[in-house]
């Protein structure tokens, strides 16, 4: 009996001895996170304090698990509204006055993606732990190095921040569908629309092409590196296989200000075992947000950030459990819903399919955090480590391939190895 069997009895067993209702929340937050009181808080600085950057000071100033000790930006303006958000935290232009200090045990390196290779390596040599926003880089070559440098580096935590890995909703999703609820898996489906230019304003016109980095081929992977990425991955890890091949069209539908990176993208991943994962995302329109769907022939999986819902078909079995869970319309199916804290309102006699909270609590970014924090303080596993990096930022580059030359990318095995 391999070990995926084993994993699906014992699940499948545990599920239905303890009516447990699927897609609870208490689990994972109990597996996934250590009270920050449990260890001293790790000593961090950021690099990079952009748009994004402060999104993630913000989140680190709001953790018990994490203490912000330096800020680092090479723009002023920037520097100094990130130190609103982070007053107590020193601060510097050059990042390497942060691996100099004492004071910084770790590093979040949250600056363009092409700027990645040189501040990880660097942050590494200096023994510093290391989160380092994905994708990984910009090129093959940068994420390898980065990846392998990681890897070397054994007594150092080297977390990628791909959010869903910590998704508290997703890691106990993740649980039933190596147990088998899916049945045999055949495609994907996964979108990512709003509609925003991109483009940032700016005071001159040096600063405002180093703010856009991210409309520029010289130094951006587009919509699959910078949104598609995070869904690459997740497909990835449930179907437990790399894709194989990778077809894709792009354009600009609307957002003529001089870019050369497409507003508008769908790419097609063959993975093996003839299953298949359709990626598209618009900048032109906002209709129907982001989602992924997971199809199998015993039921579908449809995965928002913070909500999911799974359909079963008409003829797959029934484990006990789907009459205690909430239940809504999708599209013209029954839903079964994710029902936050359901084991809480099972012993306080009150029913999950009618009572509670029907998003997280805590956000996946949060989570992402105190899941590396916690990691440098006991020394286990990162959720979403170098190597789990490296293979999605692998996928997003050749998807992005495939999108900027019209070509189908075939992969060759040997490109998601770090040897």
């Amino acid at each position: 009996m391999n070990d995926d069997t084993t994993i699906r009895r014992d699940f499948l067993k545990g599920a239905a001895a303890s009516l447990m209702v699927l897609f609870t929340e208490e689990e994972l937050l109990t597996a996934a996170q250590t009270p920050a009181t449990q260890f001293p808080p790790v000593k961090v600085g950021l690099i990079g304090a952009g748009q994004w950057g402060k999104e993630i000071l913000a989140s680190l100033s709001r953790s018990n698990s994490m203490r912000v000790t330096a800020v680092c930006d090479t723009y002023e303006p920037a520097l100094k509204k990130a130190l609103e958000i982070a007053p107590k935290a020193s601060s510097a232009t050059d990042y390497r006055k942060l691996l100099d200090s004492a004071e910084v045990e770790a590093i979040v390196i949250a600056t363009p993606t092409h700027l990645h290779k040189d501040i990880a390596l660097a942050a590494l040599q200096a023994g510093k732990h290391v989160y380092c926003e994905a994708p990984l880089a910009t090129t093959m070559d940068d994420a390898k190095a980065i990846a392998m440098a990681a890897s070397a580096n054994t007594k150092l935590k080297f977390q990628t921040g791909l959010q869903g890995r910590s998704n508290a909703l997703y890691r106990h999703i993740s649980n039933f569908v190596k147990a088998g609820v899916l049945g045999t898996s055949s495609q994907v489906t996964a979108q990512w629309n709003k509609k925003l230019s991109w483009r940032r304003a700016a005071p001159t016109s040096e600063r405002e092409r180093e703010l856009n980095w991210h409309l520029s081929k010289q130094t951006s992977l587009g919509l699959p590196g910078e949104i598609g990425i995070h869904q690459f991955d997740l497909t990835n890890w449930y179907l437990k296989k790399l894709p194989t091949a990778v077809m894709g069209m792009g354009s600009i539908a609307r957002w003529n200000d001089g870019r050369d990176v497409a507003d508008t993208v769908q790419c097609l991943l063959e993975y093996p075992a003839g299953v298949r994962m359709v990626f598209m995302s618009t900048l032109t329109s906002s209709f129907s947000n982001s989602f992924t769907l997971f199809q199998g022939d015993n039921s579908s999986l449809m995965l928002r950030e913070k909500r999911g819902w799974m359909m079963k078909e008409a003829d797959s079995a029934l484990l006990g459990w789907e009459v205690y869970a909430r239940k809504e319309s999708i599209h013209d199916e029954t839903g079964i819903c994710m029902v936050a804290d359901a084991t809480k309102l099972l012993e306080a006699g009150k029913e999950p399919g009618k009572e509670g909270s029907m998003e997280t609590t805590e956000s996946a970014l949060s989570l992402a955090f105190d899941n590396f924090a916690r990691s440098i303080r006991e020394n286990t596993a990162v959720m979403g480590g170098a190597l789990e990096g490296y293979q999605s930022t692998v996928t997003a580059i050749k998807a992005n391939e495939a999108i900027v030359t019209g070509n189908k990318v075939t992969f060759d095995k040997s490109w998601f190895e770090l040897k």
